[in-house]
């Protein structure tokens, strides 16, 4: 049987599919509950500690805080669990000889393994959409439930927060409550805006900001607040205020410069570009904007990379072919971790950093992949 002749998503097709979608689902919920094991072992303890009025955090809180960090968990291993799942399948039809049947029926290795090569890319595709669409979400929730669980807090309290424009202005919130306490807007304590426009330095104080979804468009209300103008060296006024003056930005965006803050990783494509636009001197964002592309693709990598290793047909050899498989996935992951880290301090070039790996292993994987017996 050629190739060219073998139908798409027929028996085979949906045979190995069936061992694939099976070997990944073991993966995914190993990997899942070894992390659960990890992280209840050094955190349950804390988590369960009594708030202030004595009661405990309910059960439900604690399994709803891990239900919606398992989306973050899937984008940090992905990878990984989709080359656990093609080794168990490949390795399942080595063990009962149904690779060596289809060689022998005229189906090549490349044509048989070509449903989990698919499936790796469009896992590569759903892991860019869920950090896309629904990771800013998600984040919000999940953090709010880590900072009642750690610090016995119901509203998180973000300290020191500059946010920046792409003109060089800045602004400083020493207190930011996304949530106050008995709900509300979101508000600022001790804000401080500082613009810079022509010759003109303006500086914008306030004791208290608060965001008024009641205006059109939505603004912050400045509580307090003093606008103090100078022009060139010569005119200087105070004025009070009630507005910023010229630094627009929602609580969202105060919120994705916390994030970035303290989990640049988790921003999705979109923030990062957004802050890179804001900060183009910052070498991190840059970064992340070509490893939001790069890391997904490393489900394409290691499964081109690590499958054809073990799709050996020699007596004896599989414990040294997966051995070489896993050997290989190491060294991606090692050399991705050193480039993503020296990008992130700037010894790299952005691109450099994100794409050395993936077109190493990757043009590696494109030759292992080619050279499988046919």
């Amino acid at each position: 049987m050629k190739r060219g002749r073998l139908q798409i998503l027929g028996r085979i097709d949906r045979y190995v599919l069936a061992l694939f979608a099976s070997s990944y689902a073991t993966a995914l919920l190993l990997v899942v509950g070894l992390y659960l094991i990890m992280d209840m072992a050094g955190n349950l303890d804390e988590y369960v500690q009594p708030f202030p009025d004595g009661t405990r955090p309910s059960a439900f809180t604690i399994a709803r805080f891990y239900a919606l960090h398992l989306p973050f968990l899937f984008l940090q291993v992905a990878p990984f669990v989709t080359l656990v799942a093609g080794l168990f399948t490949v390795s399942k039809l080595v063990r009962h000889a149904e690779a060596v049947a289809a060689l022998a029926a005229g189906i090549s290795s490349q044509r048989l393994l070509a449903p989990i090569v698919v499936v790796a890319a469009l896992i590569a595709v759903s892991m860019f959409g869920i950090r896309e669409f629904i990771s800013f979400e998600l984040a919000g929730k999940r953090d709010a439930l880590r900072h009642l669980l750690d610090k016995k807090q119901l509203d998180p309290v973000y300290a020191n927060l500059w946010l920046r424009d792409g003109r060089g202005n800045v602004v400083h919130l020493s207190q930011y409550r996304p949530r106050p306490a008995g709900g509300g807007p979101a508000e600022i304590r001790d804000f401080e805006e500082h613009l810079l426009q022509g010759a003109t330095w303006t500086t914008t104080t306030a004791p208290r900001a608060v965001w008024d979804e009641a205006q059109d468009p939505p603004r912050w209300r400045l509580e307090g607040g003093v606008r103090h103008v100078v022009v060139g060296e010569g005119e200087q006024r105070i004025e009070a205020t009630d507005s910023v003056a010229g630094f627009e930005f929602t609580p969202r965006l105060a919120q994705t410069f916390q994030r970035a803050r303290e989990k640049p990783d988790e921003l999705s494509f979109a923030e990062a570009a957004e802050l890179g636009s804001r900060d183009p001197d910052n070498v991190a964002y840059r970064t992340l904007l070509q490893y939001h592309i790069t890391f997904p693709l490393g489900n394409l990598v290691l499964v081109l990379v690590g499958l054809p290793l073990l799709l050996r047909h020699e007596r004896g050899g599989g414990a040294r072919s997966l051995a070489a498989a896993f050997a290989l996935c190491v060294g991606y992951f090692a050399a991705d971790f050193v480039c993503r880290n020296l990008g992130l301090q700037g010894t790299l070039d952005a691109p450099v950093a994100a794409w050395l790996p993936v077109l190493f292993f990757g043009s590696l994987g494109i030759v292992l992949y080619e050279g499988m017996r046919t």
